[in-house]
């Protein structure tokens, strides 16, 4: 195992009741990371992506949600309000996972570490807005990163390549 999987699999964000989520039980798995908010133009792709995890979580597939209130407060909410808004209106099933922030000095390490292995457009490390998506392989490695503007939908095509390897 390289060390930047090992690094990865060493995360261990907490999932919204404030438990630990330990990242080793992603190891195998494809994994596609995403800061998210209930109050965004782009919030519609909650629908795009519980689509893309049912359609390929029995194939280890794993999506997990980041809320995020950085970007013009658009995620207000409780951990609780935010996992009961995602059910009710997307029938989200994959994790949604504890707030944090993805920019500035108090950073998730995950943030921390994506950023550090992907950098966005134009070689800038800070995560521009909301649905900002990495994408890591089943070795834990960070493949690809994609904007706030890529629906879900066009990283099917990638999602299956890296399933298939």
């Amino acid at each position: 195992m390289s060390s930047t999987a090992s690094k990865f699999y060493s995360l261990e964000p907490q999932d919204k009741t404030g438990k630990p989520f330990s990242f080793k039980q992603l190891e195998g798995k494809v994994v596609l990371i995403v800061n998210v908010a209930s109050k965004c133009g782009f919030t519609p792709q909650y629908a795009g992506l519980e689509e893309l995890y049912k359609k390929y979580k029995d194939e280890g597939l794993i999506i997990l949600g980041f809320p995020c209130n950085q970007f013009l407060g658009q995620e207000p909410g409780s951990d609780e309000q935010i996992g009961e808004f995602c059910k009710v209106n997307y029938g989200v099933t994959f994790p949604i996972l504890k707030k944090i922030d993805v920019n500035g000095k108090k950073v998730d390490p995950v943030y921390d570490f994506l950023k550090s292995q992907k950098s966005g457009n134009w070689g800038l490390s800070r995560i521009k807005w909301n649905f900002e998506k990495f994408l890591i392989d089943k070795q834990g490695n960070v493949v690809e990163r994609f904007s706030s503007l890529t629906k879900p939908s066009s990283i099917e095509p990638r999602v299956k390549e890296l399933l298939s390897k």
